[in-house]
């Protein structure tokens, strides 16, 4: 059976969250670059594998994930640069708040372990679903949700983030009481 439309469109609307998922996983462009396009190379070498209906961006990402592992294991007598010691004298930093801000955010991803890193990106910033990430990671729904929720509380300590801080998080009445009065 050959390649249809569809498949190939939705092969190449996942591209920049498969580059997103795959700059989490190795904090580096070129190899983030390099996971897509093997990705997308053995997706297309391996079409007749996926099954229409299911859900290709898992498929996709599921192949990314393996594909970094697999370069993971190669790697092993490079060099690494687990501090950033080395990347960091490449990029030239940006001059407004938001680039620092992504930096930061960027910096401390890199020192998550791994496996809560993966869920986080996946979770957070790729909008799969607890259910769909456990699937990619080959792990169960109780897992991913244990590994995001320490992936959030390592985050918020490491950019220093207090609780009520955090997007998203509720102000206790005394504190909007005290907006209000123009305290």
């Amino acid at each position: 059976m050959g390649i249809t439309n569809q498949f190939r469109d939705d092969l190449l609307a996942a591209v920049p969250s498969l580059r997103a998922f795959g700059l989490s996983l190795t904090s580096r462009g070129d190899r983030a670059d390099d996971l897509v396009q093997e990705t997308l190379m053995k997706a297309w070498r391996y079409h007749t594998s996926f099954q229409p209906g299911t859900n290709m961006r898992a498929w996709l990402f599921t192949i990314l994930r393996n594909e970094f592992y697999t370069q993971l294991r190669k790697r092993k007598r490079e060099v690494e640069d687990a501090d950033g010691v080395y990347s960091n004298k490449v990029g030239i930093q940006g001059d407004q708040e938001s680039h620092l801000d992504m930096a930061d955010l960027t910096l401390a991803l890199a020192k998550l372990p791994e496996d809560q890193r993966e869920a986080i990106v996946l979770v957070g910033a790729s909008g799969f679903s607890y259910e769909e990430a456990a699937e990619i990671c080959g792990c169960a729904v109780g897992t991913i949700k244990s590994r995001v929720n320490r992936a959030r509380n390592r985050l918020a300590e490491i950019l220093q983030i207090e609780p009520d801080d955090r997007p998203g998080a509720r102000k206790s009445s005394t504190q909007g009481d005290e907006m209000d009065s123009g305290a």
